[in-house]
């Protein structure tokens, strides 16, 4: 659980840890990007149940209430953020530019819910909404793209 919640240990780089944990999430997207829109769907919403009790077991065992080293709320973050994305490697790399910015910015109302929300659902919360507002705007770029 420990070994989820710290991102396989990149959690426990020095610097950005978040930013590697992003990274595993690309190396979970990649094999499952093909998969139906469904099955995709449902592995994304059981990784993020799974999260709250990962990340939130994890925290009280650290004794921190969201320590930097739990990335993986950035790892459902990005899969979150892929959702419907076109192939190829530069909308891999918009959507991790995009999901990075988001959840390191934390614009109106993800501050807030980094700030108030706790345990594992909190955790999860504002990465999965940081998520939701890159999934928004990968899809208007795609979408102005090929207009």
């Amino acid at each position: 659980m420990h070994l989820l919640a710290l991102g396989f240990g990149t959690g426990l780089v020095p610097k950005l840890p978040g930013t590697a944990g992003t990274l595993v999430g690309v190396l979970l997207f990649i094999p499952i990007q093909h998969l139906p829109w469904p099955y995709y769907g449902v592995v994304t919403v059981l990784m993020f149940l799974a999260g709250i009790w990962i990340c939130g077991r994890t925290a009280v065992y650290l004794g921190v209430p969201d320590h930097p080293g739990i990335v993986w709320d950035e790892i459902v973050g990005y899969l979150i953020t892929m959702i419907a994305a076109p192939a190829g490697w530069e909308w891999i790399l918009l959507g991790f530019s995009l999901f990075r910015m988001f959840d390191i910015r934390k614009p109106w109302p993800i501050n807030w819910i980094d700030k108030r929300v706790h345990g594992g659902f909190g955790i999860m919360a504002d990465d999965a909404l940081a998520a939701v507002y890159s999934l928004i705007s990968l899809q208007f770029i795609v979408y102005l793209l090929e207009s």
